[in-house]
């Protein structure tokens, strides 16, 4: 099976069970629900899966659980910022608890992030 066959196949199952932050950010983004942009959720780029992606603003926005206090999820994390910045991605990391109980300052900030105003 070819390398990039197997990240196609880790995404779609990553669609199938996003965390309740994700599906909650997830019902708000899907079909241009934020001012008419286009997201897709658990989008492969390169060796990366990214839980949201806007292609028309070259936007990812990366859902922040507890799971990235820890120093090597860390690394990983800022790893995958700067190859993304080489492919002219800017990512937005917004933290799980923040999508829980200030969604509209969130969806603000994809906002001001992906239209810049």
């Amino acid at each position: 099976m070819p390398p990039h066959f197997e990240i196609y196949r880790r995404a779609a199952g990553m669609r199938r069970s996003l965390t309740p932050p994700e599906a909650r950010l997830w019902a708000c983004l899907k079909a241009g629900g934020l001012e008419g942009l286009k997201f897709r959720r658990q989008h492969p780029i390169g060796p990366y899966i990214l839980d949201f992606y806007c292609p028309a603003a070259r936007l990812a926005v990366e859902v922040d659980g507890a799971a990235h206090d820890d120093p090597e999820q860390i690394a990983h994390d800022e790893r995958r910022t700067r190859w993304l910045a080489t492919q002219s991605v800017e990512v937005l990391w917004v933290r799980a608890t923040d999508v829980r109980d200030h969604l509209d300052g969130v969806l603000a900030s994809i906002l001001r992030h992906a239209t810049g105003r």
